[in-house]
């Protein structure tokens, strides 16, 4: 058998253990190659493809953050329109399976290729563990000891001058990454999408700490965080050819409120890219791994149309459908947690 492999959309730490896995398992166990498609699904409409071999080469990535095949993103519309060039390409590289790996904007395009009548098996990808289906997937558990590690660092220099430090982490749609590393780090007070701030309760928090003695704050704020309606002007990102709203800020239009209402020095940091670079986290390294030898396992085994998750402690298949028909929103439950600890 002869598979094909890609990563699309952001980058993300441990897609190279994901590369790896599939290309020492479709090895190993079945006698199977593996071609790389370079840059994403450009690659694949433009056949920009590489062998990859069960060598020291593929053996030695796996601690390397990011992909040694390159990504990118490609307009639905080029996509779509693309659809017999795409399957051109697979046939002339002689491929039985494609297995892209990616967050909710390419398991989409990988239903609407099986849709289309080409064997794929997803897996699932994301620091913003946002993917339906799946318990976790792996990046975020990089994403968030990266933000963790920010917000220990910020408690001393946040009490050195009394001051309140904001972290603004990502999170476009979903609060995830801020509310594990908001929790983790012991931040006082925590804003994401799921549920819209009010500026008047940030502050009260805040003016509560400082009364009680304890001379400083740190505020985590997701970066797709609105506030409630109503409560203070927020301003609108435009959005970029994807859909993808651009931010404004929110982190500093947070801090530049409170120091209007409280007076108090405040600091905004943006972690930004940096949650996404570096070397994966042992959690993620394994997890990455484990998604890899199941989805080449699930290609061998004709299980196309669906994607690798975890449940529990197991690694199953869902139907592609069950992993893009949501994204994965921080629960009430979770948030009412979270809320137990601020102040």
């Amino acid at each position: 058998m002869r598979l094909a492999t890609l990563t699309s959309g952001g980058d993300c730490p441990g897609l190279n253990a994901v590369i790896r896995a599939l290309v020492r398992t479709a090895s190993s166990e079945f006698g199977s190659t593996v071609v790389g498609y370079q840059d994403g699904w450009v690659g694949l409409m433009d056949d920009l493809r590489t062998d990859l071999y069960d060598d020291a080469f593929i053996d030695s990535i796996l601690l390397r953050g990011g992909t040694i095949l390159g990504t990118g993103r490609l307009h639905p519309d080029k996509f779509k329109a693309g659809i017999d060039q795409i399957k051109a390409n697979l046939d002339d590289a002689g491929i039985d399976a494609l297995i892209p790996i990616g967050g909710e904007g390419t398991l989409k395009g990988a239903k609407w290729l099986s849709d289309n009548g080409i064997p794929v098996v997803g897996v699932p990808k994301t620091i913003d563990n946002d993917v339906n289906a799946t318990d976790y997937t792996f990046g975020f558990d990089t994403a968030v000891s990266v933000a963790t590690d920010a917000i220990d660092r910020l408690h001393t220099t946040a009490e050195s001058h009394n001051r309140i430090l904001i972290v603004e982490v990502m999170g476009r749609h979903v609060g995830w990454i801020a509310l594990h590393a908001g929790m983790a780090g012991g931040a006082h007070y925590t804003v994401i999408p799921e549920d819209p701030f009010d500026i008047e309760d940030i502050c009260k928090a805040m003016e509560r700490r400082f009364q009680m003695g304890e001379k400083y704050g740190i505020i985590v704020v997701a970066e797709g965080a609105v506030p409630k309606e109503g409560t203070m002007d927020a301003g609108l990102g435009e959005e970029d050819e994807f859909g993808h709203k651009t931010f404004t800020g929110m982190g500093q239009i947070i801090g530049d409120e409170i120091h209007r209402r409280l007076g108090y020095d405040v600091r905004t940091t943006v972690l930004g890219h940096t949650q996404r670079g570096g070397t994966p986290t042992a959690y993620d390294r394994v997890l990455a791994t484990r998604y890899g030898v199941h989805a080449a396992r699930a290609a061998h085994e004709g299980n196309f149309g669906t994607t690798v998750a975890l449940r529990g402690e197991d690694i199953t298949l869902v139907p592609l459908g069950d992993a893009v028909e949501n994204l994965k929103r921080v629960p009430e439950r979770r948030i009412r947690t979270a809320r137990s600890m601020f102040g």
